[in-house]
C-alpha cells in the first residue's frame, strides 16, 4: 500500500489496521512490526512520525473508537425540546440502531483476551460518558420532574455499568436466552426506580446482538 500523502488518512489507516489486530491477537501480543506488516508500504519511521509508541496507538484507536459516541451523547444532551427521560430513551434507541454495534458484539468474545482494550472503555465510561454526559441528562429530568431520584451520580453509574458490563457477553459470558432474561430484569430495576426506558423493538435489538456475538463464540469453537 502506498503511502497516503494526507496524514490524516495515514493516521486512520494505522489506527483501523491497529483496531484489527488488537482484536485478533490482543494488545500484549501485536507488536508494531504486525502493524507495519498489514499497512504495506508504510515504514516504521512513518508511523513513529505520527505515534511515538504502541501505547500512543492504542490511545488514539480508543479516542476514534469514542469519537462518534461522544458527538451523538452531546448532541442529545444538548438537545433543548426533550426533558431528561426522553433524552435517556433516545440515547438508548441510538446506541442499539447503530450498525457499529454489531461489529462490537461480533468482537465481544476477543475483549476476554484484550483487557487493556476493556479497561479503556470502561475508563472512558466513568471518567467521561457518566460525568459530562449521563449524569447531566439525569440532573435535568430530576428538574424537569421526568425522573426521580436523589442519587443521580449514583443512577448514572447503574445505567452505564449494568449496561456495559453486566450486559457485555465479554465479561459475563451467557446464552442469548440468559442474557435476554438479564436485560428484562434491567428493565423492571429501572422501571422501579422510575425509567421505563425500553420497549419491545428495544429488547428485539438486544436480542439481535446477544444472537450475533453467541454465533461468534460458537465459531472461534
Amino acid at each position: 500500500m502506498a503511502r497516503n500523502k494526507y496524514p490524516e488518512e495515514t493516521i486512520n489507516q494505522i489506527l483501523t489496521v491497529a483496531l484489527n489486530l488488537f482484536i485478533q491477537k490482543g494488545y500484549e501480543q501485536t507488536s508494531i512490526q504486525d502493524i507495519i506488516n498489514e499497512l504495506g508500504g508504510l515504514t516504521k519511521g512513518a508511523i513513529y512520525h505520527h505515534f511515538k509508541s504502541k501505547e500512543e496507538i492504542m490511545q488514539g484507536v480508543i479516542d476514534h473508537l469514542f469519537k462518534d459516541v461522544d458527538e451523538m451523547l452531546s448532541g442529545v444532551r444538548d438537545d433543548k425540546e426533550l426533558n431528561g427521560l426522553e433524552k435517556l430513551r433516545k440515547i438508548s434507541r441510538v446506541s442499539l440502531s447503530n450498525p457499529a454495534q454489531d461489529e462490537l458484539a461480533a468482537a465481544t468474545p476477543n475483549l476476554l483476551r484484550n483487557p487493556k482494550l476493556l479497561a479503556a472503555q470502561i475508563e472512558h465510561m466513568i471518567e467521561k460518558a457518566i460525568p459530562v454526559y449521563i449524569q447531566p441528562i439525569i440532573e435535568q429530568g430530576m428538574r424537569d420532574g421526568s425522573i426521580r431520584t436523589e442519587y443521580p451520580r449514583e443512577l448514572s453509574e447503574v445505567l452505564l455499568v449494568l449496561t456495559n458490563v453486566w450486559l457485555n457477553q465479554a465479561v459475563i459470558p451467557a446464552s442469548p436466552e440468559t442474557m435476554l432474561r438479564k436485560v428484562r430484569l434491567f428493565d423492571e430495576i429501572l422501571k422501579g426506580l422510575g425509567l421505563d426506558l425500553f420497549d419491545d423493538q428495544m429488547l428485539q435489538r438486544y436480542e439481535e446482538l446477544f444472537r450475533l456475538s453467541a454465533r461468534e463464540i460458537s465459531i472461534e469453537k
